[in-house]
């Protein structure tokens, strides 16, 4: 029983770590405007890229009728064009043997009885959520595809969400495994310190969801100084008057910059109020979690100081992954407490 627990919790970590590549990979091919590169989306023979020069040829002139080449890389050659090829096609690829590492040994698990059936669902509900992924993946890249040469950032924000949903549900489930810890149940969910803790998750997926639209709208380059931005505290663009007042949250780049940058802070204060909880409840290292957070943020100025750099940003990017992480684990080991008291 207990070298069967040490398999699933093996098994479980390493689809948490191609998770989590998968998602910085994702941040690369975003940072450096390769995710149109593949026009094209094919389950199965998809996986087999140009192997010719003629197939070269052809495939580098259908990218040529894309608005990206169009309106940006006009020009591009042959090899330049490679490179961009190979971002998007890793990435791909990659999301394809991730679904894989779970699916695969979750079926032989099934089958053998290591994974009892009534205990499945869970694990189901990630393997759908990873083919779900594939497909909001391309339906992402399409809306690049029509008319403009950038993704839709509402599809954006969906796409890297779902990957942080897959992320925690399999460190739920480690923690689950390393833990007596069975379920959540309706009382513990009423309890009002436990509630506080999912107010932080959701201002903690808010923040996410912000620094998604921020990458979607390059909204990052919109002003590399802080506090103030265009020597205001408070900027006089916030609301254009070329979109209605609202939409100015979610589609003004300068708004959505500014929303993100001063988030963070209220995903600072919750962090505090979330290890004050945890620490009543004895959790050990919860400390962990407002530094993790205080180090994000010092990330975060430091990408907006330096203009967006590749490396620091893809770090940020890391960085968001951590605190996410951490945090489930801590809500886990809060609720089993609560469980268990």
């Amino acid at each position: 029983m207990k070298s069967s627990k040490n398999i699933i919790i093996t098994w479980l970590i390493l689809v948490a770590l191609t998770v989590t590549i998968q998602i910085l990979l994702g941040g690369y091919v975003r940072l450096t405007r390769s995710g149109l590169s593949m026009y094209d989306w094919h389950v199965v023979h998809g996986i087999i890229p140009p192997l010719t020069e003629e197939s070269w040829q052809e495939t580098f002139e259908n990218y040529k009728q894309t608005p990206e080449y169009k309106h940006i890389n006009v020009g591009m050659t042959l090899d330049e064009y490679k490179l961009i090829y190979f971002r998007e096609y890793n990435h791909r690829i990659l999301g394809r043997l991730t679904g894989l590492i779970f699916v695969v040994p979750f079926f032989i698990f099934l089958f053998t009885k290591i994974i009892p059936f009534r205990k499945s669902y869970i694990y189901m509900l990630i393997g759908l959520l990873f083919a779900a992924q594939g497909v909001l993946g391309w339906y992402m890249v399409k809306s690049g595809l029509v008319d403009q040469p950038y993704v839709s950032h509402y599809r954006l924000a969906a796409h890297l969400l779902m990957a942080f949903m897959i992320l925690a549900l399999v460190v739920w489930k480690i923690m689950d495994n390393l833990t007596t810890f069975q379920r959540l149940t309706f009382t513990l969910i009423k309890s009002r310190s436990f509630r506080w803790s999912l107010v932080f998750f959701i201002i903690l997926g808010l923040q996410i969801t912000y620094g998604a639209f921020v990458a979607g709208l390059k909204a990052g380059h919109v002003s590399n100084t802080f506090p103030l931005m265009f020597g205001y505290l408070l900027p006089p663009n916030l609301f254009s008057s070329d979109m209605p007042v609202m939409l100015n949250l979610f589609q003004n780049s300068v708004t959505v910059h500014f929303i993100h940058r001063w988030l963070a802070f209220f995903v600072f204060l919750f962090s505090i109020m979330a290890y004050l909880d945890l620490k009543k409840k004895k959790i050990g290292k919860a400390i962990f979690l407002p530094i993790l957070v205080a180090l994000q943020i010092i990330l975060g100025l430091t990408v907006i100081w330096m203009n967006v750099p590749v490396s620091v940003a893809l770090i940020h990017q890391g960085g968001a992954v951590l605190v996410f992480s951490a945090f489930i684990m801590l809500l886990h080991r809060r609720a089993a407490i609560d469980t268990n008291a």
